[in-house]
């Protein structure tokens, strides 16, 4: 592959291009300067949060968002938190209104032991908030059907998760992302549960179009160290993936070419 092809190789998610694949949260960091130099040192682009933790009422009170250049970022709110359609929602067009962008990472949580998502309230809320004009990025299991139904319903980009949130288990079941990226029409975002940059390239070469991560970087020894370990890990994933891997056999092959040699 060329590098004016790799070049060319962009993440399109509705009208928004991006040349990172590197998706990035903004909880759990021990402070604002580590937070800052981490987001620097990831190259994302793309920097998502929890709506429910801006003062949206208030927009000049302190937050974790003022040490950044934020005309270098687009920012991904989304609605970590609600429970029910009803509440995401509501928080989606919280963030609208303000004026932070009208993409929207929709998070409906089913379970507060596991985290894991509530299908049926994420596929309303979906249908709901694509009607209303976001561009929609779901947060979903690794149920290649509800993937499937997402898409139909609209859904800019489906994200299922590796494993549950901040377990940092990694991708426990490849088998169904596979499924879900080849069927997918849409960009695929792994979204949680990465625990390493092997856990991000493995995603990539899995064909993912792109990786959100959080914990893994702000829960590390060397949050900054580690972010630019992942951004390393999603570009090299990709470049495997579009370099194609060879194909796994059950037993030796000689890296040399037996004909010709000296008997």
């Amino acid at each position: 592959m060329s590098t004016e092809t790799l070049q060319a190789d962009v993440l399109r998610i509705g009208d928004h291009v991006f040349t990172s694949r590197l998706f990035l949260g903004t909880g759990k960091f021990p402070d604002l300067d580590i937070q800052q130099k981490a987001v620097e040192a990831s190259g994302t682009e793309v920097l998502t949060f929890a709506v429910r933790r801006l003062n949206l009422d208030n927009p000049d009170a302190p937050n974790f968002l003022e040490r950044l250049d934020l005309k270098q970022f687009t920012l991904l709110p989304n609605t970590a938190g609600a429970a029910t359609a009803e509440e995401a929602v509501r928080i989606a067009r919280l963030a609208k209104a303000s004026g932070l962008c009208d993409m929207i990472k929709v998070e409906v949580i089913g379970d507060p032991k596991t985290l894991l998502p509530d299908p049926i309230e994420t596929l309303k809320a979906t249908e709901i908030l694509v009607q209303e004009g976001f561009t929609v990025l779901t947060y979903t299991s690794d149920d290649p059907i509800l993937a499937r139904r997402l898409q139909e319903a609209g859904a800019h980009a489906v994200m299922p998760g590796a494993s549950p949130i901040g377990s940092g288990l990694g991708i426990l079941n490849p088998h169904y992302l596979k499924f879900i990226i080849e069927e997918a029409k849409v960009p695929v975002i792994i979204d949680a549960g990465v625990g390493s940059p092997a856990d991000a390239a493995l995603a990539m070469e899995l064909g993912a179009d792109g990786v959100l991560l959080n914990t893994a970087v702000a829960g590390a020894q060397d949050p900054v160290l580690m972010a630019e370990a992942m951004k390393l890990a999603v570009e090299a994933g990709r470049k495997g993936f579009l370099a194609g891997r060879i194909a796994k056999k059950r037993y030796a092959s000689a890296s040399s070419p037996v004909e010709g040699m000296i008997e």
